[in-house]
């Protein structure tokens, strides 16, 4: 039996399925009875069309896995963005697994259908139920974990609601941007066959989109941040004045003018403890700490920035003090007052510490956006100060330390490039927080010791001690290190890695760190996820925990570099005068 082709109506939104063999008669039988409907595929609802079957049973999985426990506690609000987040991306998932099954194998029944959205029904909403209980208690175990108070009872209702509109915002706009493949496909298909159509429409809205993100989201946020972060770099922290001492950079006859400081600058040779705050806590007679900094726009260059900083020193006899301490900030330029501070009252002042100013982005922007600023202004002060400190003869040193943290142990690392350079480089350094980018952190760490946690590593041979709780480092026995890391053992600024995604951390399998959960399970792309949001909320939570080392300085340089006669008491004393 011959067939005639008639071909398929297109429309808008209509799928393009070619064209719709017809039976023919035979000779002398009547034409069958054919109706529009059967000859024209119906239109397809796309934005308002229902849920696939399967995207939703990964999105209420996702969902639900989105309330386990973390290395950090979570705002409901935050919370909230997450979970919905992450049904987004299950939702997403199941979606296109579902449309292959489809496409491989037989269509399931209506009643199959039926049955597996009657289960749904049933098992999703006692599911999520349960997890949002668990969640809650998990949620309560990590802030008594960590030393903070317990959520109120009826944030769970309000992460329910800010979860559900965002994951109805990510479906909606996903919709949309199936509706735009649609209507390319249509316009393509007037030229060429359905195939390539689909293929071309699909590349121009993947590619629009790609543009749009790019240059709406991603550039624009880099601008406003940039924008802001200068905004904010011009200005000056409440309580900061210029200093009357010439012993800071800004001050009386300083090569480095006060507005060309920048906001953090200001408020790092600001911060000084005062004459009678020193004397009073090691009971004799103190000096005037010397605190030098030059901003972006002290000079053009990274190289002439450091030339002025050791041209302050010169000028400020830094090189006569006991203690000379290099210190590359954050990307702002941000020093943590307690660093400084806790070197100041150890020497009694008989200090002089630099440091210079790569950027006015925030670190996450700066670590994203280019990593050569903090290395180039690493290289360039720590070379520039070493280069004169070497010059001095030996008896005559001041001892030399480095300090880093964050964005600024990475510059650090890469300005030595190896464990045995660091070690060799000073008189000490000390690293908080460290990238996992950081050259020596992740050979110190693959090269540990056997049997010694990742968290905690241990490396014979090497002068260089680890530790994720400050207290540890009281208690060291033998020679004393030269380098030391501090590393929360819930820092997500240290444990967050590209492949999270697809392999289980080794902090997470066998031995854990005390602060971390034994409720905290690791699941492919999810984990990556928690500790991703979990940098959103690293500097809010007590010293000790995520991202937030402030007073530890004290045990750190203690153990690198203490003064004569220094003690565990003084440590001790020094840390609940800096906590106050």
């Amino acid at each position: 039996m011959r067939r005639q082709v008639v071909a398929s109506p297109t429309g808008w939104l209509a799928p393009f399925r070619g064209r719709i063999p017809v039976p023919r008669p035979s000779p002398g039988q009547a034409p069958p009875h054919t109706t529009e409907p059967s000859l024209t595929p119906a239109r397809r609802r796309i934005v308002r069309s229902g849920l696939s079957l399967t995207g939703a049973a990964f999105a209420a999985v996702f969902y639900c896995l989105s309330f386990t426990p973390s290395l950090l506690p979570r705002a409901w609000s935050l919370q909230g963005v997450v979970a919905g987040i992450t049904a987004a991306m299950g939702y997403a998932l199941g979606a296109a697994l579902g449309a292959l099954c489809r496409r491989g194998w037989r269509q399931p029944t209506a009643r199959t259908v039926r049955i597996a959205w009657s289960i749904l029904f049933a098992v999703v909403p006692l599911l999520v139920v349960i997890f949002l209980w668990l969640g809650t208690r998990w949620q309560r175990d990590l802030r008594i974990r960590l030393g903070m108070p317990p959520a109120e009872e009826h944030d769970v209702v309000r992460t329910v609601g800010v979860s559900l509109l965002t994951f109805g915002l990510l479906l909606l706009i996903a919709r949309l941007l199936r509706l735009s493949t649609h209507g390319c496909a249509w316009l393509f298909r007037q030229f060429v066959p359905a195939p390539a159509a689909w293929c071309a429409g699909s590349v121009v809205v993947a590619l629009l989109a790609y543009g749009a993100v790019d240059s709406l989201l991603i550039t624009q946020m880099f601008s406003m941040a940039d924008r802001s972060a200068a905004v904010v770099n011009s200005g000056t922290g409440d309580g900061v004045r210029v200093p009357q001492s010439p012993l800071r950079s800004g001050g009386p006859r300083s090569l480095v003018s006060w507005d060309s400081l920048g906001r953090q600058g200001r408020a790092f040779v600001a911060g000084v403890p005062t004459g009678e705050q020193l004397t009073a806590f090691a009971g004799r007679p103190a000096l005037e700490p010397i605190r030098l900094y030059a901003g972006l726009s002290s000079a053009y260059t990274v190289e002439e920035r450091a030339d002025l900083v050791v041209r302050e020193m010169d000028r400020t006899g830094a090189f006569d003090r006991a203690v000379v301490a290099i210190i590359t900030p954050t990307g702002t330029g941000w020093v943590d007052s307690k660093v400084p501070r806790s070197l100041e009252y150890m020497y009694s002042g008989d200090t002089a510490l630099v440091s210079m100013q790569y950027s006015y982005l925030p670190s996450f922007f700066a670590f994203l956006g280019d990593r050569s600023e903090v290395v180039d202004a690493a290289d360039a002060l720590i070379g520039a100060v070493r280069e004169r400190w070497a010059a001095m003869p030996v008896g005559e040193r001041p001892r030399l330390l480095l300090f880093g943290e964050s964005l600024g142990t990475y510059g650090m690392e890469k300005t030595f490039g190896t464990p045995q350079s660091l070690v060799d480089g000073a008189d000490g350094a000390l690293l908080l927080g460290p990238t996992f980018a950081n050259p020596a952190h992740r050979a110190l760490t693959e090269g540990r010791a056997e049997g010694s946690p990742v968290w905690d590593p241990d490396y014979p041979g090497l002068a260089v001690e680890f530790a994720d709780d400050a207290a540890e480092l009281r208690t060291l026995t033998g020679t004393r290190p030269k380098v030391v890391y501090l590393q929360n053992a819930t820092d997500p600024v240290v444990w967050w890695s590209w492949d999270l995604l697809w392999k289980q951390p080794e902090w997470l399998n066998g031995r854990r760190a005390p602060d971390v959960t034994p409720d905290m399970h690791w699941y492919p792309g999810i984990t990556f996820w928690q500790i991703s949001c979990d940098l959103v909320f690293s500097n809010k939570v007590p010293t000790g925990h995520g991202h937030v080392y402030k007073s530890e300085t004290v045990d750190g340089w203690a153990t690198i570099a203490p003064p004569p006669g220094w003690t565990t008491a003084d440590s001790l004393r020094l840390r609940a005068l800096l906590d106050d």
